[in-house]
């Protein structure tokens, strides 16, 4: 498996901001600021700082430091998959 450091200097590591579009479809609104736990390592962090790849099936989020995938969206032209199971959780701010 590719690590890391491997992902980023390919150049295909976005920042989070990048997967913000498929994900916010699905959550109805912007998530750049959802504070992200990971369930690998247990670091927390905003969307807009994970890592983000797009190009391949869907756009997929992985944990800057460990690597570790969080989450990836997929739609086809009759269903949409969400898989968050890297992600021990997701906190949302309320309000304002």
């Amino acid at each position: 498996m590719t690590g890391t450091s491997d992902r980023k200097l390919d150049g295909r590591a976005l920042d989070g901001s990048a997967a913000a579009g498929p994900f916010g479809e699905i959550f109805g609104g912007d998530l750049t600021t959802v504070v992200v736990t990971c369930a690998g390592c247990r670091a927390s962090a905003p969307f807009a700082e994970q890592s983000a790849f797009l190009g391949g099936p869907g756009a997929v989020l992985r944990c800057p430091g460990c690597d570790h995938l969080l989450a990836r969206v997929v739609q086809t032209p009759t269903e949409l998959w969400l898989e968050m199971s890297g992600s021990a959780s997701w906190r949302f701010r309320l309000g304002s």
